[in-house]
């Protein structure tokens, strides 16, 4: 090789170096904080009916050293009333994750919630090489350092007053109408039983008026439950697990969705149809990553304002 070959083709690895650097640094440093909140509004009520505004949570990975990420979800109640909480899991990132998540949390008592656990909300994260992440869903782990789901559980349920929807059903009213309600525990780890909510649902909504809307709750948005909540005439679905792909292409989008929903629904609001039905989903990209990946790239940790408004 020509020296001036050489000098082009070290000069051209070099600019290639830092572009990485320079995105890495963003990723790990910057854009990791930058959180947001996206917003939507999704026709989905009985004509005439007041609109009702969902706080979608999702994937906090909360470790109690997170006081940014704290202050900054214990300011959503005050700044965007929410009338409705929606968690979709993966809440806890480290053993003492419940004391920072009780400072984010907290603001939100009183108001309506429910919740799924996904994975993380029962074992801590393992140290792993993150560029695995790429490589497709991640392999089911036995091992990990088992959380104090019950503490977690006794939070959100009693404390906050939120429903429990692991492979269960129920109903709540939200700004004085009645909204229904089912879900699964983590789908990426098996533990979802599809197979229990028709006869659940049978049995809430014998002998009843019909809710004012039916919501679906899943913390891994896998076909095979999508499938299934639409099936059972879910109105609205809402899901998280993807982390929006954590790290995605500008132009391009997400590069791994951690399950098998289409990589182009791996984050925000679309619709999802089986059987000739068609559902919203809202996928949320969630606040959080595991402790040992702490990096975002074109993917802004975000929590979602879903606002539900009568159909025309």
């Amino acid at each position: 090789m020509a020296p001036t070959q050489a000098k082009a083709a070290l000069t051209a690895l070099a600019a290639v170096g830092a572009v990485g650097a320079s995105a890495a640094l963003w990723g790990i440093g910057v854009e990791r904080y930058l959180f947001t909140v996206r917003e939507h509004g999704v026709r989905v009520l009985p004509v005439g009916a007041a609109p009702l505004r969902v706080l979608h949570l999702s994937d906090a990975h909360m470790a109690p050293w997170q006081r940014r990420k704290q202050r900054w979800m214990a300011a959503l109640a005050d700044e965007w009333r929410p009338d409705l909480v929606v968690n979709t899991g993966d809440n806890l990132g480290h053993a003492e994750g419940l004391r920072g998540l009780r400072v984010a949390l907290d603001p939100l008592r009183g108001i309506p919630g429910v919740f799924v656990h996904g994975s993380n909300d029962h074992a801590a994260p393992s140290p792993r090489n993150p560029l695995r992440y790429f490589t497709g869903p991640s392999k089911v782990k036995t091992t990990g350092e088992p959380l104090d789901t019950q503490a977690l559980d006794g939070y959100l349920g009693d404390e906050l007053g939120w429903l429990d929807l692991n492979n269960a059903v129920g109903s709540l009213e939200v700004a004085d109408v009645r909204v229904d309600a089912f879900g699964v525990s983590d789908a990426h780890r098996g533990w979802d039983k599809l197979e229990v909510l028709p006869e659940l649902l049978h049995d809430l909504q014998a002998d009843v008026a019909p809710a004012a809307v039916t919501i679906g709750v899943s913390h891994a948005p896998y076909r095979r439950v999508l499938d299934s909540f639409v099936g059972l005439d879910a109105d609205m679905i809402f899901a998280g697990h993807t982390h929006g792909g954590q790290v995605r292409v500008p132009g391009y989008g997400a590069l791994v969705a951690n399950c098998d929903i289409p990589l182009r629904q791996a984050r925000g609001l679309s619709d999802w149809t089986h059987a000739s039905q068609t559902v919203p989903l809202n996928v949320s990209a969630g606040l959080g990553h595991s402790i040992y990946a702490p990096v975002r790239f074109s993917c802004r940790p975000e929590a979602s304002l879903i606002t539900l408004l009568p159909r025309n």
